[in-house]
């Protein structure tokens, strides 16, 4: 791909297809020909679905799938063009294999391994997640990246975790558009991907810079989806982070913003959008409603940040 294309994702379903042709085109078009693999769906009284979402960016290639169970054979001649890769596999569904190198694992759901997609692999999963990163890009960050394939990855782990909230975070995000915060993007992805297999002393301290992004971005997802309650704490936020309260501090306030500005910010806006899509509803309703229990708190704020109290701004409009 080039810079000026696309790198937004792209969903792929059998939903639309007849039903007696589903399983021929989806092992045909997108197995064969697209992720290089084999589709043998596992015997059930139920047709056969399948649906995946795929994204590429320049140094990190995903592809998200679900459906029927099935086993994903990736065949001596199907590996044969995997080209210098390494993929982690992630189970999101039910306990899942995966069979590599005369090895076979079973994963929990959320566990993961690494796998090379230039060798013969055999996977049987309900939904998974596949990343592949460019082997060069990792070796230089890693210890040992030819002994990690193979290796199992739990659940718990907090590498792992940080890499899969970055990348839930980014993806589809419309500014990797722009070709310095892609990359910068792919930085932290690999930055982080180094330390789920385990990084050298110096990538550890380079990955620190993108394990402060991956934790910053869901610090403030979490806060943007949870503004509106009246007990939501910097506290709260940073043990859902697994991080101190000071420590979130510091990272929301070096982004621009500290923590009690971020979420009067998102609830003064809100109260902004209510109080003139609502003329007749009680202000102390929609000061509750975007997490205030104090109306007069809510008005003082209100007023430093718009200038004018919350009825005032109604006579506006």
């Amino acid at each position: 791909m080039s810079a000026a294309e696309d790198f937004s994702p792209r969903r792929f379903t059998t939903d639309q297809l007849p039903e007696n042709e589903r399983l021929a085109r989806w092992r045909e078009e997108f197995g064969r020909t697209l992720v290089r693999v084999d589709i043998e769906p596992l015997p059930s009284d139920i047709p056969f679905r399948a649906e995946a979402v795929l994204q590429n960016l320049p140094g990190v290639r995903l592809a998200l799938c679900g459906g029927s169970e099935a086993r994903l054979h990736r065949t001596r001649a199907l590996a044969a063009d995997g080209g210098d890769w390494i993929g982690l596999f992630v189970n999101l569904g039910e306990a899942a294999s995966v069979s590599q190198r005369g090895r076979e694992l079973v994963l929990r759901e959320g566990d993961a391994v690494i796998v090379r997609p230039d060798e013969p692999a055999l996977f049987s999963a309900t939904k998974h997640l596949h990343l592949l990163f460019p082997r060069a890009a990792l070796a230089v960050r890693t210890n040992d990246i030819a002994g990690a394939v193979m290796r199992p990855i739990s659940h718990g782990a907090s590498p792992l975790r940080l890499l899969l909230g970055y990348l839930h975070l980014i993806q589809g995000e419309p500014g990797l558009d722009e070709t310095a915060l892609r990359q910068a993007a792919v930085n932290h992805i690999h930055d982080l991907a180094a330390l789920v297999i385990g990084p050298t002393r110096d990538a550890r301290q380079q990955a620190r810079g993108g394990a402060a992004a991956a934790r910053l971005s869901a610090a403030i997802e979490l806060i943007g989806r949870s503004f509106t309650d009246p007990e939501l704490s910097l506290a709260h936020v940073a043990e859902r982070q697994g991080i101190s309260p000071r420590y979130l501090q510091e990272l929301l306030e070096k982004s621009g913003a500290s923590f009690t500005a971020r979420v009067n910010e998102l609830r003064l806006k809100r109260a902004f959008a209510l109080l003139t899509k609502f003329p007749d509803r009680p202000v102390s309703e929609i000061a509750a409603q975007v997490g205030y229990s104090n109306v007069s708190h809510f008005n003082r704020l209100f007023r430093q940040r718009f200038g004018d109290r919350p009825s005032g701004v109604r006579g506006r409009f």
